[in-house]
């Protein structure tokens, strides 16, 4: 087989959202691929050893079914190794519920689609030793192969990258927001006037609103008229010069304010 052929097809595979053991490979679930041979054209059942032949056989196979959540990684530990943390244990197998493998355990780490960057998206069995595939990672050894597995871009959907465009839109609309402002809360800081388009521009209250006091009515409120300030210095002098000698009455509009 063309290893770097191979390489280049798997680039075009999508995520894979499952992995699994079968016992028998007539028994494989709808939408799952086994892997039944090595690179090298051997047989890649899981279970066999090199001196006995038997009547048990398991079989690796992998759905790229579109799933809410896809393989992000893969690990081969001994058996009585304790499962890795966020990883998920392949214990049985799909078609009959048997032990899926022995004296090794295969684990997977799921990851929802829409968190994952990137998934797994290629496995492929080597003989040991044999090959070293090109962008591949080797999960381990069972059986004298190796279990390799490649990762591939998650496809995301017109939706999806709407939606994770938005935040940045945001983040992008803040930074300027904040670019223009950063400048002048400087300046007003290190006591550098900042001149803004307003300065230099006269503010007069029009004259349509001015009210001169000759033009003020009289107003009557509760038996109380208001009056204007002229019309209270008149009644004041009248008032004096009632009282007051005529000599001193024309004086006394003069100093209206000194009348007790």
């Amino acid at each position: 087989m063309d290893i770097s052929n191979m390489s280049e097809e798997s680039n075009k595979l999508g995520p894979i959202s499952a992995v699994g053991i079968v016992s028998s490979l007539t028994k494989i679930p709808d939408g799952y691929y086994a892997v039944t041979q090595t690179t090298d054209g051997s047989d890649a059942d899981l279970w066999k050893d090199g001196l006995f032949k038997s009547k048990v056989t398991r079989y690796l196979c992998f759905s790229r079914k579109t799933e809410p959540e896809v393989v992000v990684d893969m690990k081969l530990i001994d058996i009585k190794d304790p499962l890795p943390e966020s990883f998920t244990l392949v214990q049985e197998t799909l078609d009959k519920k048997e032990a899926a493998m022995r004296k090794r355990r295969l684990c997977v780490k799921m990851s929802t689609r829409e968190a994952a960057e990137t998934a797994v998206c290629d496995i492929q069995i080597t003989a040991k030793s044999k090959y070293q595939l090109v962008n591949y990672t080797c999960v381990g050894e069972i059986n004298n192969m190796g279990i390799w597995y490649r990762m591939g871009d998650v496809p995301r959907s017109l939706s999806s990258q709407q939606t994770r465009s938005a935040p940045k839109t945001d983040a992008l609309y803040s930074t300027i927001r904040i670019a223009i402002s950063r400048p002048q809360y400087q300046q007003e800081n290190s006591g550098i006037y900042t001149m803004s388009a307003l300065d230099d521009v006269p503010f007069m209250v029009s004259e349509k609103f001015h009210v001169k006091p000759q033009q003020m009515q009289q107003v009557n409120l509760m038996g109380i008229t208001i009056k204007s300030l002229a019309e209270i210095e008149e009644e004041v002098s009248r008032g004096c010069n009632a009282r007051l000698p005529p000599p001193l009455a024309q004086n006394a509009k003069q100093t209206v304010l000194g009348c007790n």
